[in-house]
Parts: C-alpha cells; structure tokens; sequence
C-alpha cells in the first residue's frame, strides 16, 4: 500500500494485509482475558485519555501506599508529576505485600543457569519469602557501608538471581540503582559511575556465556583504576562468588557478598519513599558524546509497569503462570518485565544466565518445556536467529505450555511475525507485538491478548493512557497511511523524568521537535513528547513503525522508512537478517544500501552467483514494494553490526556505506566489534 506523498510525510510501501482475529482463552487453557472485548477496550482507552486521573487512580488502589496521594497527576510540560504527596515503595509491591497475603511460599522467580558441555543446569526456586529475607540482608549491609537514600548503587553482573536481589534491595532502602549489562566493557563502567557519581558498586567474579567466563570484576577493576585517575574514586566493590575464577582483591575496597549477606540481619522495613523519587538510572547509547542517563522514579512506573503486565501478558494468580522475558535485566525490558512489572502480579517470572544456542540450538525450546512456560517475551532479532538454525529444533519439543508470545525490541518484520505465529505459537497464540523504549518505561502501542486482531508487523493500538499521534513537523496529525513522526501527547505515568544531570539535553532530546501553536510551555518548545522513530497509521487506526527519524532515506524525493525495505528483503527465501540505510549517490542525492545476511542454503559459490543473488533480491524488492525501493547497494555480510539487547546500529551501518572508515561515534553498547572491524575492512562500492 502506498501512501499520499506530503511534504513532511513518509512514503510507506509495505503491503501487508494479513488479519488474524483473537482467540477464546479458553483454547489455550486459561479461565479468561482481562479484556473481554474490543469495545470494553476502546471504552476504557477513552477513559485514560479523557479522565487519567480517574482511570490511574482506580487503578493504583490495586497496590499498596503508605500514604494516599494529593493529586493523581500534576503536567507542567515537560515535567509530571504523578501521585504526588504519595508515599509507597516498589520492593514492598513486589515482595513484601505479597508475604503479607499469605503468599509467602510461592515461587517469585525460577532461574536456570547456563548448562555447561554435558552438564546438568543448574535451578533455583526464589519465593518471596526468601526474596523478603535476601533483600533485607543485603538492604542492611548497603547500609553498614554508608548507602543511604537517594544515593546511587551501580550493578554489574550476569543474568544470576543475585542481580534481581540486589536492584530489589536498593529498592528497598531507596537508593537508586543503575544496572550495566553485564556484556559491557570497563570504559562503559567508566562513563556511567562518573556520570551517576556512584561509588558503590555490586558485581561478580564472572559470568558464564557460552561456556566461557565473562570476566567482570576483572572490568571492574580496570574502570576503578581509570575513576581513581579521574579523581572520582570507587569506595566499595561488592563482589559475589559465581564462577569461582581467580580475580585480584583490593581489601580496603573489595568486599565478598555472601560475608556481608551472612553478617547482615534478615529484617529491614522499606523506606517511605515518595511517588517521586528516583527509582532507577538506565543509560542509553547516544549517537555521539556520553551515553544518557535516563530517569525513572517510583509511583507512576510502579502503577504503569504493573498494569501492562497484567493486561498485556494477561497475567492471572493462582494459575500456574510462569513468564519469560528473555532480555536481560540490564536493558529496561529485564527492569519492568523480569521484575518490577511482574512480581506485583504475583506470577512466577524465569530468568535464564545463558545464551540460545548454548549448549544447542534448541535450548530455548527445552526450556519452555521442561519449565511449562506460559508467556514467552523475545526480540526479532532472536526470532530470526531461530529461523536461521531451523525448524528442526522447534518440532522435537512440546511448547504446548504456551499462552501468549510476545515481541520486543525492534519492529519485527511480516515473515518472522509469520514463522513465530506458525511455529511457536502453533497458529493459536496470541501475539503482543509492543512498542516501547527505555524512556517510556513501560510498553506503550500493543496488541491485548484475546481481544485485538493482529496483523503482521504491525504494533497495533495504544496502551490505556498514550496518546500516540503521526504528526508532522508542525504538530498536525498526518493522514492515514502517511508516514511522519510518531509522537505523544499526553502524560504516561511511566514516563522519563529527565536525563541524569542534563536538564538541556532532555528537552532537546524529546521536546523539541513539533512547533506546535498555542498553548505553548514556557520552559520547553513543545508539549509533545517526541519518540525518535517514523511510523503510520493504516485505515483501522493501527500503527505501523516505519524505523527510527534519522533512518529515513530520502529517494529523489521519495521519503521511505527502512523497516519496510528491510521487510520486503527479508521476505526473500535467501535472507535471514537485513539493515538498510542510506548512502551518498550522485544522481538521486540519497541512494539505498542495503547489509544481508544470508541462509546458510544460499550462500553464493562465487563472485558471478553473488551479482545474480543481488540482482535477484532487487527485483524482489521492486516487485514487492515499487522500483523506487530497489537498493542500489546490497553487501553480504555473516553479522550486522547490533547493540548488546539486539538492535541493529544502523548509524554505524551509515558511515560504511558513505566509506567512512573511521567511527566517533559512541560504540559501548555495540555487541561484537569485531563485525564493524570486518565491514571495515572489506568495504566495497
């Protein structure tokens, strides 16, 4: 389908037209869906929108505070305030109240670690009971060393229970906490505890990653030596026992987990904290300069995350739920739904330490049956590495446990939407297709389970409370099935509250862009906040993202978004994985690059078979989406260049194919740079 061409619109040239109706709950064992109808759906949207104080009051009650609040929200643009004057405390919702209700022994989180070569995995079966006992331990030895409110603990560490403890105990006491994924490098360590001025930092020995150790206090130590020469020194590095590898100890500094767990009292009420106060730090990578440090805080995250669990997840007590969300707690999918989001919900969360295809490809699967997952929350980026190893290893299990799938991450193109729907979910699971970002803290354009009616790729309808819009750059509403900015119009109680110590960055980041008339804030440009990607909406009010703003390719005058490119390679027999970009051309201004990675069965022989499989996938794309589409580089690559939860760094991607060799840009979240090193070096035209 090809939209209206505007000015400030973005052609869209997906075709996809592919509807899949909802499902009874009962065909996939469960007594109901939260949601029982599209209507009941569109009446309560219209609610949140019209009435959000009303609507995320009620909804709050479902939880615990210790003192009610003044007044739901409180929009000053581009600051909210959300149960101010409320006081409550979010390890309290997750573990506390539940021990309270009686619901003490019940599994909160079931943890599997990464089976070594011919080994037996290892399992552990947290309930909130020990979580309570686990998180007050380690709450009062934070306190021993000098930790107090609104102090920042940074957290280092593989994918072990220890590192939901140890957000949870900060939690706890309120001191925030900012979580690196344990994959990054000691100068990513660097620039986030000088930004947070943290100097406390929890970690491990290591962490186990494909049968290997991933030395973290190792990094640990290199970052501290680099802050110490920074004058801005670390005082405790607290270190837990998981891979028994050799590290070097610093005893005035250095400190064992379990000897402060063992010599730490297991009682340690939860601070008072109020609605607003800093819950967390998360750093995202910037384009250029230091990474930013997004801000989230207490109330309004507790109550958003809480909710889209349930409804998005269809989460349900007492019913044998266990959910996984594969990401690591390091990413903000891991924060809001490994734990903040779900343990509220009282449903057993699974955490996983190892990688997919470790020791097989078919790892993930043995899981989901061995373990009776019911909700399964993954990337595209994974989902299309499972196609690429074969259906062989999805048939041989029993994934019959399953409830709801869900994709996260990047948009997910049309034929993985179809493998995942046809092999996973056995043509019967619903999938929540979500849109969401670190900022917004929560997942905010998604299907409901048992009640949207789903299509390929696209997100669908906005969560209760978002009020998401395709705008121009004046802030007008675009047509259906033009393509502009996507943007929110109101408050979210989810939302960011800043970036760490850089008021002007923030609005210049997400408040900048839509010159809207009238009602104009006095202290930002815009009452709107801006998400960063491009995207449609089709005649049924569905969104469809189009790829990031900065990702548009303008095509002698045509404005295409990459994702639909991408889409229409990847539909091709011979494509696993695709990234499109542009590129300088000297007749168009703006050419299509386009970097694929291939099927293992239709890899070229030689350079004459490699020129008629590119020729090959450009006449694909032209026959699917038009001949202004037809890239006009395509490059075979084994990987593409992707941050450490999955992303492809398509502005990495940019500067290969403008031959730029040498990159400035911010490079910590970036996996493997060994695969940039290689686009490098084998640049061609």
């Amino acid at each position: 389908m090809t939209a209206t061409v505007s000015s400030t619109g973005i052609d869209s040239v997906l075709n996809e037209t592919r509807t899949f109706p909802p499902r009874r709950a009962a065909e996939l064992g469960m007594p109901r869906w939260h949601i029982a109808s599209p209507e009941e759906y569109h009446a309560l949207h219209r609610r949140s929108i019209e009435d959000p104080e009303g609507f995320w009051g009620g909804i709050a009650q479902e939880l615990h505070w210790f003192k009610p609040w003044k007044k739901v929200l409180a929009w000053n643009p581009p600051d909210a305030k959300w149960f101010d004057g409320a006081k409550t405390n979010l390890c309290y919702n997750c573990v506390d109240r539940q021990v309270i209700q009686g619901h003490g022994d019940d599994v909160a989180i079931l943890w599997e670690g990464e089976p070594m070569p011919g080994g037996e995995p290892e399992v552990r079966r947290l309930t909130y009971k020990y979580l309570q006992q686990q998180t007050a331990r380690l709450a009062n030895a934070l306190k021993s060393l000098g930790v107090k409110k609104g102090d920042v603990v940074t957290v280092y560490m593989g994918m072990v229970p220890e590192l939901a403890i140890a957000m949870l105990a900060c939690a706890r006491i309120g001191a925030a906490h900012s979580i690196i994924f344990g994959g990054f490098s000691a100068q990513a360590i660097v620039d986030r505890v000088q930004d947070a001025k943290s100097n406390v930092i929890i970690t491990a020995d290591g962490a186990w990653r494909r049968g290997s150790i991933v030395p973290l206090k190792a990094n640990v130590d290199a970052a501290c030596a680099d802050l110490q020469k920074a004058n801005a020194p670390v005082d405790h590095v607290i270190v837990l026992r998981r891979c028994g590898n050799e590290v070097a100890w610093h005893p005035e500094r250095d400190k064992w987990l379990g000897d402060l767990l063992a010599d730490a009292p297991d009682h340690c009420p939860c601070e008072h904290m109020d609605a607003e106060d800093m819950l967390f730090l998360l750093y995202t990578s910037g384009s250029t300069g230091k990474p930013k440090g997004v801000l989230h805080t207490t109330g309004g995250y507790m109550v958003y995350t809480y909710l889209t669990s349930k409804y998005v997840f269809n989460l349900i007590p007492d019913c044998g739920q266990v959910l996984w969300c594969t990401a690591d707690i390091g990413w903000v999918t891991g924060h809001s739904y490994i734990v903040y989001g779900i343990l509220p919900n009282r449903v057993t969360s699974f955490m996983y330490e190892g990688a997919p295809n470790q020791p097989d490809p078919a790892r993930f699967w043995d899981i989901i049956e061995r373990h009776k997952i019911t909700q399964f929350y993954t990337a595209p980026t994974a989902i299309r590495a499972f196609m690429k190893w074969g259906d062989q290893h999805v048939a041989k299990h029993d994934l019959s446990s399953l409830q709801v799938l869900g994709s996260v991450g990047e948009p997910i193109n049309p034929e993985a939407w179809m493998w995942y729907h046809r092999m996973i979910g056995r043509e019967k699971c619903p999938i929540v297709d979500t849109w969401w970002q670190t900022e917004t803290g929560g997942q905010m354009i998604t299907p409901l389970p048992g009640v949207t009616a789903t299509k390929p790729g696209s997100c669908t309808l906005p969560f209760f409370g978002v009020d998401a819009a395709i705008l121009d750059e004046q802030g007008n509403e675009q047509p259906h099935n033009t393509g502009g900015l996507l943007a929110i119009r109101k408050p979210w109680p989810s939302m960011l509250r800043g970036i760490y110590g850089d008021r002007q960055r923030y609005i210049d980041t997400y408040w900048s862009t839509f010159k809207v008339k009238g009602n104009k804030p006095a202290n930002c440009p815009s009452p709107y906040y801006l998400a960063g990607d491009s995207s449609r909406r089709d005649a049924d009010g569905y969104f469809w993202i189009m790829g990031r703003v900065d990702d548009v390719i303008n095509v002698a005058g045509h404005r295409l978004g990459t994702m639909e490119v991408e889409s229409a390679l990847v539909a091709h027999d011979a494509v696993v994985e695709a990234a499109v970009v542009g590129m300088p051309h000297e007749i168009k201004g703006t050419g299509i690059a386009a970097f694929v990675t291939l099927a293992p069965t239709h890899q070229p022989t030689d350079e004459k078979a490699s020129d008629k499989l590119k020729e090959s996938l450009r006449a694909h794309v032209s026959q699917e989406i038009g001949a202004i589409a037809k890239p006009d580089m395509i490059r075979f690559t084994d990987a593409l260049p992707k941050t450490r939860s999955g992303k492809i760094m398509r502005r990495l991607l940019r500067s290969i194919a403008a031959g730029d060799t040498s990159v400035t840009q911010d490079t910590t979240t970036l996996e493997d740079l060994s695969v940039l090193a290689k686009l490098q070096e084998n640049d061609e035209s």
